[in-house]
């Protein structure tokens, strides 16, 4: 058996680039241990880092690129997170006039204690561990790209759900996709309220594999029993009408089910959601359409 390839945090980005160099190329079915830095790219050690010290522009880097042998646009890159080890520090923040909260308060930072998959806040709050990761893109198709927002070649698409076992399906947009994936939380909450999840660090196990001559508009994801659609946009009506448009094409040009069908599916059996939502805030917001995997629809793509 060969050795399990590992990649150091210390290879990072911070954007997404058309033209982007892989730091490692690797064949489809290969899996890869990835160590990635917490969203603030290790400036936050105490309650005293706050917004206000850290330098913004080390915020969100990316452990990467990692090139895919084979990989060509129209293609799907399909990520697997098979584990995903925190590390036993980590925080979160807020900041006035923030998210939906943001003038009830002052700026603050808190940190954690993860352990034995217990998140640990205060001596009063602890809850269940629930890593993911908030950053899993590729290459786009021109230009160069932060990694803060998302976007139909992934980026920061704070999806609560790309936790262990899911499998992130991404549109390739350039030859070898060259994979990006970092901001771990060690928990975080639908829409992202005040801006952070559990911001940490930590180890993430993954498998990369290709469907060839398949993929979706935006990112879609799949869970053991869920398939989940994205939108992303400035306004979160129209990221979730997004979402919706993608779940219907995939049942329609995939699946053979008819427009009315597939409308009444995803009404009856879909859950339309938020992934990401700080209002206000600069930037994109990601809506989220998860439906059921049925006979009818075992998977995202016919293949």
């Amino acid at each position: 058996m060969s050795e399990l390839l590992r990649i150091s945090k210390e290879h990072h980005v911070f954007h997404f680039d058309a033209n982007a160099e892989p730091i490692v190329v690797v064949d489809p079915g290969t899996t890869l241990e990835i160590q990635t830095w917490d969203c603030y790219t290790g400036q936050v050690t105490s309650e005293a880092d706050t917004h206000r010290t850290i330098n913004n522009d080390l915020i969100n880097s990316a452990t990467g690129p990692i090139g895919i042998r084979g990989a060509e646009p129209g293609d799907s890159l399909s990520v697997t997170l098979i584990n995903i080890q925190p590390d036993e520090i980590g925080s979160a923040m807020c900041q006035p006039e923030w998210g939906q909260l943001g003038h009830h308060v002052k700026d603050a930072t808190r940190m954690f204690q993860v352990r034995d998959g217990i998140v640990r806040m205060n001596d009063r709050v602890s809850f269940p561990a629930s890593p993911m990761f908030g950053v899993i893109g590729v290459s786009p198709e021109s230009g160069s790209i932060s990694t803060m927002p998302a976007g139909r070649h992934g980026g920061n698409m704070d999806n609560n759900l790309h936790g262990i076992g899911a499998t992130i399906h991404l549109p390739v947009f350039q030859p070898g996709a060259q994979l990006g994936i970092g901001d771990m939380h060690a928990s975080m909450g639908d829409g992202e309220i005040c801006g952070t999840g559990v911001e940490i660090g930590g180890i993430g196990t993954i498998r990369v594999d290709l469907i060839k001559g398949k993929h979706g508009n935006w990112p879609v994801t799949e869970t053991a029993d869920s398939i989940i659609t994205h939108g992303t946009a400035e306004d979160i009506n129209e990221a979730m009408a997004i979402a919706c448009e993608e779940a219907y094409r995939l049942l329609v040009d995939e699946w053979d089910f008819s427009p009315e069908d597939a409308f009444i599916f995803l009404s009856v059996t879909g859950d339309l959601g938020v992934a990401q939502n700080v209002h206000p805030c600069p930037g994109t917001v990601i809506g989220k359409m998860k439906f059921p995997k049925i006979d009818a629809v075992p998977r995202p793509f016919r293949i």
